[in-house]
């Protein structure tokens, strides 16, 4: 593979996408990698210690949710409206946001069996998965 320069890495296009079906809301959405910043801004968001599951839903969504110009569908504010959506819904955007974006319990394995060697990973999240939820 050759040495990339400043310029190739900075103009590379590295944020993935994937549309998931959500025949409830009767369409696709748009789920994305989140960039550095808005990892960020995520887990500033999350505060210290475990959060009811809708909330760390609706969270995730709002991080990782894309209308199809690549930019952010939901901000902060609409964390509350997205709690009261169908939870079944959510877990089919939230299990293909957390894969995406190595977030969760299983996120440090898949990271281990993906990487080369014995690099060290990075840490997922300790909320809680979909299986998990009360």
């Amino acid at each position: 593979m050759p040495i990339l320069s400043k310029a190739a890495i900075l103009e590379a296009d590295d944020l993935e996408t994937k549309d998931v079906e959500v025949s409830e809301w009767g369409g696709t959405v748009r789920v994305a990698v989140m960039s550095g910043r808005e990892r960020d801004e995520f887990y500033a968001r999350q505060g210290e210690g475990k959060m009811p599951y809708s909330l760390f839903s609706a969270s995730v969504l709002v991080a990782t949710v894309v209308g199809e110009d690549g930019k952010p569908l939901f901000c902060a504010e609409d964390i509350e409206p997205l709690r009261q959506k169908s939870q079944a819904a959510m877990d089919r955007v939230l299990a293909v946001s957390l894969k995406m974006n190595g977030l969760g319990p299983t996120a440090i394995e898949e990271a281990k069996k993906n990487s080369d060697g014995d690099q060290n990973s990075g840490s997922g999240s300790a909320s809680p998965s979909p299986s998990e939820s009360p």
